[in-house]
């Protein structure tokens, strides 16, 4: 309130006056550096570190899209799935050879080993509802004792 009666009516006394009194800097005059209560050369640096703080911040988060887009990439390449453009166009932006995060890495891992236990023999018969894996071993560890036993009376052999 105070500011905007005093734009109006300082503007009309300077008038009147001719500016005849002392150049006086009003707020909006001062320099952004002194508005800050630096001097120009501080101001200079801190404006620099900023600019740098700024690059290093969107270099990371360039970064972590990248990481997020080889995660994607690997899982449609696991399922099958058209690839994507935005997540190649990422993943080429940081330099093309993105390293996983440690944790994404292991998830991954993980991932993996359950495929293979799910696509071998054994992790296709345990899918296999009503089946007692265990009586399985049992019958065929009984089978091959009794193989031997016969193998050992055969008198031909």
């Amino acid at each position: 309130m105070a500011f905007m009666v005093k734009s109006m009516v300082g503007g009309q006394l300077k008038n009147l006056t001719g500016g005849l009194g002392g150049e006086e800097k009003s707020e909006g005059d001062k320099s952004p550096a002194e508005a800050q209560g630096m001097t120009r050369e501080e101001y200079e640096e801190y404006q620099r570190q900023l600019v740098e703080e700024k690059m290093e911040r969107d270099a990371q988060f360039a970064q972590r899209k990248a990481e997020r887009a080889t995660v994607r990439s690997h899982f449609r390449d696991k399922y099958r799935l058209p690839k994507n453009e935005t997540d190649d166009n990422q993943i080429q932006l940081v330099g093309g050879d993105v390293e996983l995060p440690k944790e994404l890495a292991k998830m991954i891992e993980q991932d993996n080993e359950e495929e293979e236990e799910k696509n071998s023999v054994i992790g296709q018969l345990s899918n296999i509802q009503n089946l007692d894996l265990d009586s399985l071993k049992d019958k065929a560890s009984a089978t091959l004792e009794d193989l031997k036993q016969s193998a050992e009376k055969c008198s031909v052999m």
